[in-house]
């Protein structure tokens, strides 16, 4: 199974996805750019039990805003007419190259806490991200979907 088709079976898992195989798929993919982390992504999350994945259901997380290096919005979320907008609770971000389990990679770095999402292609339209907060013991696995309307 290519890492692809192995990102799409976890991706539509209903069941609990052990975080091993998420690290093996994410240490599977390459790494990408800052360039192609420009633009408006659809979000969503792994079924794994971290907590995190409950906080970003209770914001309406719908994805990530990269207009620039410089000005990211991390928290997108879906308002109750379904359009979308940056959500202040976590701040800004930026887009840097950092390293991350042996590879540089496009890596969001947030203004105002220790987290550092980090990121590796699935295709021309999708990343795995993986969410790294300094002090936790597991990270959050999510992914990313270019919008294209």
């Amino acid at each position: 199974m290519t890492p692809e088709q192995q990102f799409n079976v976890l991706a539509a898992r209903q069941e609990t996805t052990a975080m091993t195989e998420l690290d093996a798929l994410f240490d599977a993919l390459p790494d990408v750019s800052e360039d192609f982390m420009t633009g408006e992504w659809d979000g969503g999350v792994f079924n794994t039990g971290h907590p995190g994945e409950k906080m970003l259901g209770s914001l309406g997380w719908a994805g990530k805003t990269f207009r620039s290096r410089d000005d990211v919005d991390p928290i997108v979320s879906r308002q109750a007419d379904g359009s979308r907008s940056a959500n202040p609770i976590m701040g800004a971000a930026t887009l840097r190259r950092v390293e991350y389990r042996g590879v540089v990679t496009a890596t969001m770095v947030y203004d105002k806490h220790a987290i550092f999402d980090h990121f590796r292609q699935v295709n021309a339209d999708t990343v795995l991200g993986v969410m790294d907060r300094k002090g936790e013991a597991v990270p959050l696995y999510f992914h990313l979907r270019r919008r294209t309307a």
